[in-house]
């Protein structure tokens, strides 16, 4: 084949498989949905244990955290990668990749759509987190110990950012857009944005996207209960987590993942797909003030730039997932920016209520498992509770659905998510009928 004849082939493959088309004036669907995380192996058993303000918090049961301050925190339970992984793959995936590819299995499996020659350029993958590195002491222990002939060669493999969308997309061969991102606590939610962004610029016509984190450590422990942010509760550990409760003392460290799966709504129609929810739109923002201190002013512009993208106007809420992380300072801010986002009279009567009560905040992975929780409380009209609220704070004044979920018809929800460090996402959902 001559080198202009090989050129004309390249070019006609390429554009036969690359089918790049302009979506803008589609909508963006939620057609698959997985997770695992502390109180759910799907999101089945997720939902039933939401609704019904199951607790997943409990001792540390994975390490050793008798000499620790923090010895608490939201595990994910009877997890087997291999259930997913081949099991020498399984060995070389760290844990938070783990459990980032069962959530994303399940999503794909969930939404009926196959993957094969004639699609998989046109599928991406975004994942939301921190990487495995707070569980690097163990390799370093080696390295000073041992030698060097002793350290793990697959470490990247195990423990980069990075290998949590890339084993997603090697073992399906997706070969769309594949990247990660880390904003603190915001990225679970973050990354949707972007993945909407692909989508309605043609560049894919589905996204596998959402968080994905093992952060439980002791090194984590012990470094994040030095900083204040955790809770010293572990006498009582199903109490700990008590967002918006006057006496909360911090949040509770989990781990887990959810995904979904984002697309078209051209390609859903033409795969029949069913459909959970439409993904309206987008608010991002930076408080910048502080390194820990969260701003109500930077928290409320990211909600208002969701209803902005979305076009909605605070009337049109029905129901906020809030961050609510259970520390003193977070709590009674985002009950100011939800006032300053909203409206006062609005704020009011909008309940809201924190998945985090139940499973401990996933960090980056936090996002994706509580947007799930939303399109599963609009599916089922039903609102998860706050548990452990049981002594009102005057500075968290909101309806947080305490104790016990209660019905309500949901056609339109937010989700927020504010990131340690000022960065701050809100994400809007509107019932499919």
């Amino acid at each position: 084949m001559s080198e202009n004849s090989y050129k004309t082939f390249q070019i006609t493959y390429f554009r036969q498989r690359m089918v790049i088309s302009n979506n803008s004036n589609d909508k963006v669907l939620i057609t698959g949905i997985g997770t695992v995380n502390p109180i759910g192996n799907n999101p089945n058993e997720f939902w039933n244990n939401l609704s019904n303000g199951t607790n997943g918090i409990d001792k540390v049961k994975s390490l050793e955290v008798d000499d620790l301050p923090v010895r608490i925190a939201g595990e994910v339970k009877e997890f087997s990668p291999e259930k997913y992984l081949d099991k020498k793959v399984a060995r070389r995936t760290g844990r938070f990749a783990q459990l980032g590819f069962a959530a994303a299995a399940q999503a794909i499996e969930d939404s009926n759509m196959i993957i094969n020659e004639s699609n998989r350029d046109n599928i991406g993958v975004i994942i939301a987190t921190s990487g495995d590195a707070f569980n690097m002491g163990p390799e370093w222990d080696k390295l000073t110990l041992q030698g060097a002939n002793r350290v793990d060669p697959f470490i990247i493999t195990r423990m980069g950012q990075h290998m949590a969308a890339a084993r997603i997309g090697r073992e399906f061969g997706i070969r769309g857009p594949n990247t990660t991102i880390n904003t603190a606590c915001a990225s679970g939610t973050d990354v949707f944005g972007h993945a909407y962004n692909i989508i309605k610029n043609g560049q894919a016509s589905a996204m596998l996207v959402g968080g994905a984190e093992a952060m439980i450590s002791r090194l984590s422990l012990a470094s994040m209960g030095r900083l204040g942010a955790l809770s010293k509760n572990y006498q009582n550990p199903t109490k700990a987590s008590r967002p918006f409760d006057i006496n909360r003392d911090g949040f509770i460290l989990g781990e887990g993942a959810g995904i979904v799966l984002l697309e078209s709504e051209s390609s859903a129609k033409n795969r029949d797909a069913k459909v959970y929810a439409e993904l309206l739109g987008m608010g991002w923002s930076f408080d910048a003030v502080d390194d820990t201190a969260p701003d109500a002013n930077g928290q409320a512009l990211a909600i208002t730039r969701a209803l902005q993208h979305s076009n909605l106007n605070p009337n049109d809420i029905d129901y906020i997932n809030a961050h609510g992380t259970s520390t003193q300072f977070n709590d009674k801010t985002e009950t100011q920016a939800i006032k300053i986002a909203l409206g006062e009279k609005k704020a009011y009567s909008t309940p809201i209520s924190s998945t985090k009560s139940m499973i401990g905040h996933l960090a980056a992975g936090a996002g994706g498992v509580e947007i799930i929780a939303t399109i599963l409380s609009m599916q089922n009209n039903f609102m998860p509770p706050t548990i452990n609220y049981e002594n009102p704070d005057p500075e968290c004044d909101l309806d947080v659905v305490p104790v016990n979920g209660r019905e309500k018809e949901i056609n339109i929800a937010l989700s927020n998510s504010f990131g340690l460090g000022g960065q701050n996402a809100c994400l809007a959902l509107q019932k499919v009928k």
